[in-house]
């Protein structure tokens, strides 16, 4: 399970809207993490699932992790994966599984 920075933050994360299904639906859900890419963003409201990474935490500013969006792709590619998000990548890389044995 992954500890975020703060309380705050983790309440953030944690919001279920009772009215929207999809998180990027709702406006009252204002930031998104992505495990897999250890990354986390704001949302765009913009009727798509759009984010813009952010570098410190909006409430404590906390300098968040680097995104491990780059290393994804070039571990994959070393293993033979040219498309991996159109090929049947491991299991393991479908999450953030993958970057805790790095």
């Amino acid at each position: 399970m992954v500890q975020h920075c703060c309380q705050d933050m983790e309440d953030s994360l944690k919001f279920e809207c009772t009215e929207h299904a999809d998180k990027f639906e709702c406006a009252d859900t204002l930031v998104t993490y992505n495990e897999k890419f250890n990354e986390y963003g704001l949302i765009i409201h913009d009727g798509g699932s759009s984010s813009k990474t952010i570098y410190y935490c909006s409430w404590c500013g906390t300098k968040l992790p680097d995104s491990k969006r780059d290393l994804w792709f070039d571990t994959l590619e070393k293993l033979g994966f040219d498309e991996p998000t159109e090929q049947d990548i491991p299991k393991e890389f479908k999450s953030g599984a993958w970057f805790k044995y790095l």
